[in-house]
Order: structure tokens, then sequence, then C-alpha cells
């Protein structure tokens, strides 16, 4: 069992919170029985399991046993659930036959990126995209927020010319847009834009876009919605629309 703090395991973990060092070594951290548990249903490929028996004694998976202390150091989160796996990332492809696609845009909060991933994982997405983002969907509060998805959906990092390459209608969520979201026809095979939180959709990405979409808000005091509420609204429009 791993006692000291100062042990090199414990170090390893804790460096692989910055996401240089995860995206240098392909790898992310999950925490908790949920996240490490669906990790591995998922058939993701666990490098190293920490577990901590007096937290968690029934855990079936096994896994190297540290104490409480240890997991506490090594946990993001400031009430460790018992276990911490460290995974490799899975590299995965966009389909040819994609018919509905997120893509999320100069997202800043890890946890609004996890959420997008959890909307378009519902809604049935071939796929996330991440542009231009300040986060990334293996950040630990992305991990959280998306309930899992990051494991099964396809996650892709793409550019503004990959986007324009995909054989997808481009719907650009836009505040003040020209057309309604109800307005738009969202059957065809589609690719939704989604900003980031503060700024939303720059002009070079709006551009790009087939349409540009709003959603009208009958607010007394917003000015604008969070980007995963967006996200899901638009995804499942257009479950709505195709039946």
């Amino acid at each position: 069992m791993i006692t000291s703090t100062d042990n090199v395991r414990v170090k390893e973990v804790l460096r692989w919170r910055k996401a240089r060092e995860r995206r240098r070594e392909g790898v992310f951290v999950a925490e908790g029985p949920r996240e490490v548990g669906r990790a591995l249903v998922a058939g993701l490929v666990a490098r190293h399991m920490y577990v901590a028996p007096e937290l968690l004694p029934d855990w079936p998976h096994g896994g190297e046993e540290v104490s409480a202390r240890v997991l506490a150091k090594m946990s993001y989160r400031t009430e460790p659930e018992g276990v911490l796996a460290v995974f490799e990332v899975p590299l995965r492809e966009l389909r040819r036959d994609a018919t509905l696609v997120l893509v999320a845009v100069g997202i800043e909060k890890p946890g609004n990126l996890g959420a997008m991933a959890r909307a378009a994982d519902a809604a049935g997405a071939d796929a996330l995209l991440v542009a231009d983002a300040a986060c990334d969907p293996w950040n630990p509060n992305a991990i959280r927020a998306s309930t899992g998805a990051v494991f099964t959906l396809p996650i892709l990092e793409a550019t503004l010319a990959d986007v324009l390459a995909l054989p997808l209608q481009k719907v650009a969520a836009v505040l003040g847009g020209p057309m309604r979201h109800t307005d738009a026809d969202l059957t065809p095979p589609t690719a939704l834009l989604i900003g980031a939180e503060d700024d939303g959709l720059d002009t070079t990405w709006r551009d790009a876009a087939d349409l540009q979409v709003t959603l009208t808000m009958q607010a007394r005091t917003v000015d604008s919605l969070n980007a995963s509420t967006v996200a899901a609204v638009l995804l499942y429009e257009t479950l709505r629309q195709r039946g």
C-alpha cells in the first residue's frame, strides 16, 4: 500500500493535472466509482488504478492500494470517492456517414465542454468536434460534467478548415441571428456550431456557416444562454425535426 504523499506515483498523477502533460502522454485521470467504472465498461485502457480500501472497501476492479490521505493528495476533487485511475485517451474517427455533429468553438470552461459532450451523447450525435479550445475534454471537471459521455462519444480536435471540409450543412448559433432555430431546416446532415460562453462565434466562424440561427428569449435580465444549454436545445430541435 502506498502511504507516502512523496511517492513517485503520487507526483506523476499530480503532473497530469496539467493539460499539456496529459496531451504529451496521451492520458487522462478519472475519479470516483461512476467515472472509472464507466471508462472500464467502455473498454478504455487503464494504465494505473489506485483505490483506498477504507473509502471504497468493495471496489470490484482491483488496483494498487493507497491510503485515504494519499488518494486525497492525488485527487482533483476536495472529497475523493475512493478510486482514481489513469486511462489512455481513446483514438477515434468521425464516421463517414455522420449526420449530426456538434462543434464546440473556443469553449473556455471545462464544465461547459463536458456538459456539451453529455448533451451530444444523449441526443445521439455522431461526434463532438473541439476547435480553438481554451480547455480540453479530458480535464477532470469536463469528465465529471459529461457523466462519462467522453468515454464513448467520438471527440476530435478540429480546425475551421476541417469543419468546412465536412459534407454537412453548417448551422451557427448566433445571438440575435437572422433566423429562429425552429425555422431552420435541420433534417439534412448537419454540423451545429456553438461559440464560447462570453463572446460566441467570431466573424470567421459565422461567415463559414450556411445558416445562422438564434434562440429567442423572453428575458427580463439575462442577455444570453449557457453554451451547453444552446447546444442541447439545437440538438433536440434537430431530433424533433427528424422525427
